[in-house]
């Protein structure tokens, strides 16, 4: 089933997934529901929690977060990110306490995490730049940050594939756009060397 509104969580980070929201042309938190819907669809908040005062200003917000994420993961990969940037990635860090997940048995006896009360706009900030601290002062996950190799893709992802060898954010998205790209390229070829 489809991500609702269009959002991804492929990227294999949360922090990752959030930049996403941005990928190509395509604004995908425009409004509190999709924001409700990444936060969940992220596993930032467990579903079911209510989200009490998420409005506008919260969208605003995530989107300055996904922005500054978005700056120093890209210029982490081509070199150095820039210290106010990071600067400014450990404020949000500090800004809150991230919610403090607690562990629940259903009513069908299944295990299930939930948090004690709603959450506030600053506690997922945090969340979501601890994840972004934690990837990229992890060597070993920080060497699978890769770029998507399809045109125009700006995403960023995790390549975790056995050999390392992934080029594209989705095989089914950037990689299939690829495959009938070159389709086409042979194709024209082949009928422009008929007689």
């Amino acid at each position: 089933m489809a991500a609702p509104h269009g959002l991804r969580f492929d990227c294999g980070r949360i922090c990752l997934d959030l930049v996403a929201t941005a990928g190509g042309p395509v604004e995908r938190l425009t409004a509190p529901e999709h924001l409700t819907a990444w936060l969940t669809g992220a596993g930032v908040v467990p579903p079911g929690v209510p989200l009490d005062g998420l409005d506008g200003q919260w969208v605003v917000r995530f989107r300055a977060l996904r922005e500054l994420l978005r700056r120093v993961v890209l210029d982490e990969l081509q070199g150095r990110a820039a210290d106010a940037d990071l600067e400014l990635l450990n404020a949000a860090v500090g800004a809150a306490q991230p919610p403090a997940v607690r562990i629940v048995r259903a009513a069908d006896g299944t295990l299930s995490r939930t948090l004690p009360a709603p959450p506030d706009c600053a506690a997922l900030l945090a969340a979501v730049a601890r994840d972004a601290v934690g990837l990229l002062t992890d060597d070993v996950v920080r060497g699978q940050l890769r770029q998507c190799a399809g045109e125009s893709c700006p995403l960023v992802y995790l390549d975790t594939s056995r050999g390392r060898r992934r080029r594209w954010c989705s095989s089914e998205v950037c990689g299939n756009r690829e495959r009938v790209a070159r389709h086409r390229r042979r194709t024209l070829a082949r009928d422009g060397a008929r007689p």
